[in-house]
């Protein structure tokens, strides 16, 4: 038997001329979100600030993440003009500040990097003055993939580890907690690129096993760490081991900044991209 959400972890459906205006948007630019697909708790809340986290290379991956509500089924044709679109949706929403994500897309010579690397040209042919987070696979660390991004300079680089090493293969069974923290510090050696990453809890880590991941980021030079509670989307998927309470939040910031990691987020409802702008 599932247990209960929280309140602490319920959000209130907000609809509002905001909320409809973004979704107008995405629609006629013929995109996606990660904010859709992944079911974010904070979707409305980002959307009446004209903000969204766009979703590339189409809607299924081709890894099975054991958490993730994004489909794994054979992908689609890359869009060669989503790029383009991307970009004018920026514009028309006037964003300061653009997340771009995708699905993991093993059947790709370079696992989409170009692709990243044309939206960030569009976006900067469009938006000059907005700041780019781009939040990636792992690119199964290929170096030339990953130059690619580099050369592509976006302003913050996102990979997320997701987990600790002891959950990792359960939760990741196509990944490797070592190549993340690889690619992680091959961004940083040769770019000035600030660096992110972040885990979900409640997969049935341990604290002194949080602490040690805190540790491997802090170690590969991340600049900054978001930390959030795991939600189960459907039955489907890994179950929650645990709710960590509000208070046990506070503990995980202290033990952020013991490590030596100054940049965070870390709260219940906190996402790999929620309030990215106001901790670069």
């Amino acid at each position: 038997m599932r247990e209960r959400l929280p309140e602490y972890l319920k959000r209130p459906i907000i609809d509002t001329e905001k909320t409809r205006t973004v979704r107008k948007i995405l629609k006629s630019n013929c995109l996606n979100t990660v904010c859709e697909n992944a079911r974010c708790p904070n979707k409305n809340e980002c959307y009446t600030k004209n903000t969204a986290t766009f979703l590339i290379m189409g809607n299924n991956c081709t890894r099975n993440c054991r958490y993730c509500n994004i489909t794994c089924q054979k992908p689609e044709p890359l869009d060669i003009n989503e790029p383009k679109h991307i970009a004018s949706a920026v514009k028309e929403l006037g964003l300061k500040y653009a997340v771009i994500t995708s699905v993991t897309r093993d059947d790709l010579p370079d696992g989409g990097a170009g692709h990243f690397a044309n939206c960030i040209k569009e976006i900067r042919k469009l938006s000059p003055e907005t700041k780019i987070e781009i939040l990636t696979p792992d690119f199964k660390n290929n170096k030339e993939a990953l130059d690619i991004i580099i050369n592509a300079h976006p302003d913050v680089f996102n990979h997320n580890i997701e987990t600790v090493r002891a959950v990792f293969k359960t939760a990741r069974p196509q990944g490797n907690y070592d190549n993340s923290l690889a690619v992680l510090k091959y961004i940083k050696e040769n770019s000035d690129i600030i660096t992110k990453s972040g885990l979900m809890i409640g997969l049935g880590e341990t604290f002194e096993q949080i602490k040690e991941t805190l540790e491997d980021l802090h170690n590969v030079n991340c600049d900054i760490l978001t930390i959030g509670q795991y939600i189960q989307p459907s039955k489907e998927h890994l179950p929650v081991s645990k709710y960590y309470k509000p208070d046990e939040y506070e503990e995980l910031k202290k033990l952020a900044k013991s490590v030596g990691i100054t940049r965070y987020q870390i709260g219940p409802l906190v996402r790999s991209s929620y309030n990215a702008a106001g901790i670069i």
